[in-house]
């Protein structure tokens, strides 16, 4: 399944926003979506998106469904910036404290 994540609007921000973008794709885009099927996040007219929004729509996307998420169309620093913060994993060893 490809998604236009323009359909959401130019500018992705606030965690309430991405709240409910995911709430409105889940009961209308993603109401056929099988377990497990690969989802394609196209952010081609996208022009900002935020760390908090991309988190609450993809993480949603990931644990409700258990898709495979692909992005494609994302050259724009704010894009690639956000999704590299939400899709990589943290290390927290590098922050915990040695006593």
């Amino acid at each position: 399944m490809k998604v236009d994540m323009s359909s959401f609007g130019e500018m992705l921000m606030s965690r309430p926003a991405g709240r409910e973008a995911f709430m409105g794709a889940s009961a209308y885009l993603f109401s056929d979506l099988k377990e497990g099927e690969t989802v394609s996040l196209d952010f081609a007219n996208v022009k900002v998106l935020a760390p908090s929004w991309a988190d609450e729509f993809i993480t949603g996307l990931k644990n409700k469904f258990h898709s495979k998420i692909e992005c494609i169309n994302t050259e724009n620093p704010s894009v690639a910036a956000s999704l590299k913060t939400v899709l990589e994993p943290i290390d927290v060893s590098k922050y915990q404290k040695v006593v």
